[in-house]
Order: structure tokens, then C-alpha cells, then sequence
């Protein structure tokens, strides 16, 4: 059963799947479809062109599909949209932009959760499993990759990628890429602290797998010599673990952009 709140203002074209629940003055633009299951609470607003799927719950105040923030980006301009998968939980006040580009996406995997206050820039992509804490910023253009998680009032720069399973502390400012499995913080720079070892737990990883990274963090960060020269020493050991060869990968290409963020060698403008 479909339920819609009598306050609501939802589009004559909006798609609502079975168990669908709008409440109170929530607001649904045009081309918008949302999967079973999927309930927002009071004083949503979900702008056009963005494809949800199911079993989310948006709390109340989300304003989801914004325009991108952007100076000289006029009203009438095209943009893109915004695509969200399954079984997120996204809290109060949360913002979410979509793409700049026409025809482009900012994508949302599954089984997220977004705190208070959250925001994600345009033209992201967060994958799956990964958490953000309060007022968490996330750049636009930034890849966040499965199972990382944000501690409060972290913000990310444009074009970061942060690897997977990483951690990133309280008030982290991180202007550059941070390798898979890795707990980082501060600012001006961010810096790798160690080995998000709860992370591996969390990810299901074996009690080999877990060791493994803990090696490769050993050779790469505590042995002197710069972490690209490292990361090249060790990609020629045979036998690596696919983990270890995620971080390795991570920081070369880190470094073929100069300020370490490897995405930004692909921006548009």
C-alpha cells in the first residue's frame, strides 16, 4: 500500500512502487521514481530527475537532488541527476546534489548511513556499507569506496578518493587520496596513523588477509624512503594479497596528479 501524506506536493509523474510512504509536507519534483518500501518523513524534498530505490528511510529536512553549488551555474541550465540504491538511512538535514553534466549522475550505492547534516557534492560516487557521521562534507567529484568510515565534521576537497574500509577521524581535513584500510587524521596534511584494523573486521577479511595489510602498511609507512618508492618496492614481491595490491595501485595513482588526488587528472573544467 502506498501511502502519501495529504500535505504533500508530489509531481503527477513521480513513480511509487508498492509500500512507499510520503509524510507531511514533503515535496517530489518531476521524473522521480522511488522504490518499495522507501519512507521519508515529514518536510522532504526530492528534486528532479533522481531515481531512488528501496527500503530507504529519508528523516526529516533531507533536501535530496539539489542543484550543484557552483558559481555561474544559471537556473535554466541542463544538469544531471542523481541515483540512490537500497536500504540507505539517511538522517536530518542531510543534503545530496546531482551531477553538473547533462546526461551524468551522482551515485548513492546500498546500505549506507548518512548522519545529521551530511552533504555529498556533485558528480560522487559512495558506494556500499559506509558511514558518515555529523556534518561530514564530501567535496564534489569524490570517490568513496566501499566500508570507509567518517567521523564528525571530517570534509573532504574535490576529486578525493577515499579507499576502502579507511577510517577517517574527528575533524579530519583531507585534501588528498587516502589508501584502502587506513586511519587518518588531522589536516594541512592528513596523515595515515595506522591500519583501520575494526574496518578489516567489519569487511570479513581472515585472520591471513588482516596480516597481510598490516605488513604491507609496516612497508610501506614505517620504513623509511618515500611512500611512492615503497609502493613500487613492493609491487614487485610475488604472491601479493589483492588488498595489498589495492593499496599499492592507490598510491600510484595518487601520484600522477600534484597535489595527490588522482581523479583531478580527469576533471571537465
Amino acid at each position: 500500500m502506498i501511502q502519501v501524506h495529504p500535505s504533500a506536493v508530489v509531481h503527477k509523474g513521480t513513480q511509487l512502487d508498492e509500500g512507499v510512504t510520503i509524510g507531511p509536507n514533503c515535496v517530489i519534483d518531476r521524473r522521480v521514481t522511488i522504490g518499495a518500501g522507501t519512507v521519508l518523513d515529514a518536510n522532504v524534498v526530492i528534486s528532479k530527475d533522481v531515481n531512488i530505490g528501496k527500503n530507504n528511510h529519508f528523516s526529516a529536512n533531507c533536501v535530496i537532488g539539489g542543484r550543484p553549488q557552483k558559481l555561474g551555474l544559471g537556473p535554466d541550465d541542463q544538469i544531471g541527476g542523481l541515483v540512490i540504491g537500497d536500504n540507505n538511512a539517511i538522517r536530518e538535514q542531510v543534503t545530496i546534489h546531482q551531477s553538473l553534466y547533462q546526461g551524468r549522475f551522482t551515485k548513492v550505492g546500498n546500505d549506507n548511513l548518512l548522519m545529521v547534516g551530511a552533504h555529498i557534492g556533485h558528480d560522487c560516487t559512495v558506494e556500499d556499507k559506509i558511514v558518515m557521521s555529523n556534518c561530514v562534507h564530501i567535496g564534489g567529484h569524490c570517490k568513496i569506496e566501499t566500508g570507509a568510515w567518517f567521523s564528525g565534521m571530517v570534509a573532504l576537497h574535490q576529486f578525493v578518493t577515499i579507499g576502502k574500509w579507511s577510517f577517517a577521524a574527528g575533524l579530519a581535513g583531507i585534501n588528498h587520496d587516502v589508501v584502502p584500510f587506513m586511519v587518518v587524521s588531522g589536516h594541512n596534511p592528513s596523515m595515515a596513523r595506522g591500519v583501520n584494523r575494526r574496518g578489516l573486521v567489519r569487511a570479513g577479511f581472515s585472520e591471513q588477509q588482516q596480516q597481510q595489510i598490516i605488513e604491507a602498511y609496516k612497508k610501506l609507512y614505517r620504513q623509511g624512503g618515500t611512500l611512492l618508492e615503497n609502493a613500487k618496492a613492493l609491487a614487485q614481491e610475488e604472491g601479493l594479497d589483492e588488498n595489498v595490491q589495492a593499496m599499492i595501485d592507490a598510491i600510484i595513482k595518487s601520484s600522477e596528479h600534484q597535489f595527490g588526488r588522482y581523479l583531478e587528472k580527469f576533471r571537465r573544467d
